[in-house]
């Protein structure tokens, strides 16, 4: 349970600095444009902590992207922080095979086992990632539940979501509201409650993934969680229509998973032809196959042909 006082919490989290514009960019998913944004930052003075926060953000930027092999050469070696350390092993990880991945989940938790790591905000929140993409639920949460920042905040409402927790979710996302409530992680936060609540509150979700869309521009990110949104409200068409944006040349929503998954499904319910979904499904099975929803159809479609053997009629 978070007991920091919200007073505190604002001073710390909500204060207006050099890393604004790069933060919320990086929050928004336009990581190209954040990659531009923290170098032009590296030419200003600021103090080494917002130093430090730069060099980190442009790394989370370059994971976003796939560039694995220049945050491992940048994050590694002798003399590089334990935030900069951890940010290598989370693109040793995304760059692994599933088998390698376990040892990689083990040298963070050697991390994380060094006496200053309960205060390393930075540290925590990559572990929680990591932790997030093993599926380690309880690991990650411990990593964030005291919500000391604004993004640890956002991850335990993200965490509280998927293990149906909405309550807890709801009083997350009022600890950010209370940080700063016009800031673009409680607006994400938001919406991520929206959509969970189901259809009732799916325009709401909408209504303010459209204005930050229009306040900064759309992103694949931000037209999977405005598909997803419009699904759960049952506007499969207006669903499709920011699918198909996101599967643009501008957005690449091709090798993107998310924006795959979610052609899937919104075709099946509009029910597109079987060439067209089998087109998406093939695209994700070639490319992310150790995606959640590909493992999961895998399972389904082996169980299937199992069962479907016993019923074949034989000569």
């Amino acid at each position: 349970r978070n007991t920091q006082p919200a007073t505190k919490r604002q001073q710390t989290m909500a204060e207006p600095d050099e890393l604004y514009t790069l933060r919320a960019q990086y929050w928004l998913g336009h990581y190209t444009l954040a990659l531009d944004e923290g170098r032009q930052a590296a030419r200003r003075p600021m103090p080494p902590h917002l130093k430090s926060e730069r060099e980190e953000l442009v790394l989370r930027c370059q994971l976003a992207l796939g560039q694995y092999d220049l945050v491992i050469a940048e994050g590694s070696g002798g003399g590089k922080s334990p935030s900069m350390q951890a940010l290598a092993l989370h693109a040793r990880y995304l760059s692994a095979s599933p088998e390698a991945r376990p040892s990689v989940v083990d040298s963070l938790k050697v991390l994380l086992s060094q006496p200053d790591a309960p205060s390393n905000t930075s540290l925590q929140l990559t572990a929680c990632h990591v932790f997030l993409h093993s599926n380690l639920l309880r690991e990650a949460l411990q990593c964030v539940h005291m919500g000391l920042t604004m993004e640890h905040l956002s991850m335990c409402v993200q965490i509280y979501i998927k293990i149906d927790r909405l309550d807890l979710a709801n009083d997350a996302l009022n600890l950010l509201k209370q940080a700063d409530e016009d800031s673009v992680l409680a607006q994400l936060g938001s919406a991520q409650v929206a959509i969970a609540s189901g259809r009732s509150r799916s325009e709401d979700a909408v209504h303010l993934l459209s204005g930050l869309s229009e306040q900064y521009g759309p992103s694949i990110m931000l037209l999977n969680c405005l598909a997803v949104a419009n699904m759960v409200g049952g506007r499969y068409e207006a669903a499709e229509g920011n699918l198909r944006e996101a599967m643009g040349e501008e957005f690449g929503g091709e090798r993107d998973a998310d924006t795959l998954v979610n052609m899937v499904v919104c075709g099946t319910h509009l029910g597109r032809k079987g060439e067209e979904v089998e087109k998406y499904l093939g695209l994700l099975r070639g490319g992310f196959g150790d995606h959640p929803f590909v493992q999961g159809l895998v399972q389904v479609e082996g169980a299937f042909e199992r069962e479907s053997h016993k019923y074949q009629v034989r000569a």
